[in-house]
């Protein structure tokens, strides 16, 4: 079963559109196909420093944390 697409249009710089042009063309890749490929990776990079820049955050706190047992305990009741 096929994916539905869409079609993004966005701007950006000439240079740089036209180098992403050549780079596909020169090894025969699909100029959507590694564009979309380029946003999703790029995604789960911002993703993981977000992730990243949480743990440094809560680390702080981990003195305070409670077992998940306890925490259920004290759910129920």
């Amino acid at each position: 079963m096929k994916k539905a697409k869409t079609t993004l249009a966005v701007k950006m710089d000439y240079g740089v559109a036209e180098n992403v042009k050549i780079f596909c063309r020169e090894r025969g890749l699909k100029y959507g196909y590694f564009v979309e490929k380029a946003v999703v990776e790029q995604m789960a990079r911002e993703e993981l420093r977000e992730d990243l820049l949480d743990m440094k955050t809560l680390r702080e706190t981990e003195s305070q944390a409670v077992a998940l047992d306890e925490y259920l305990k004290k759910r129920r009741v």
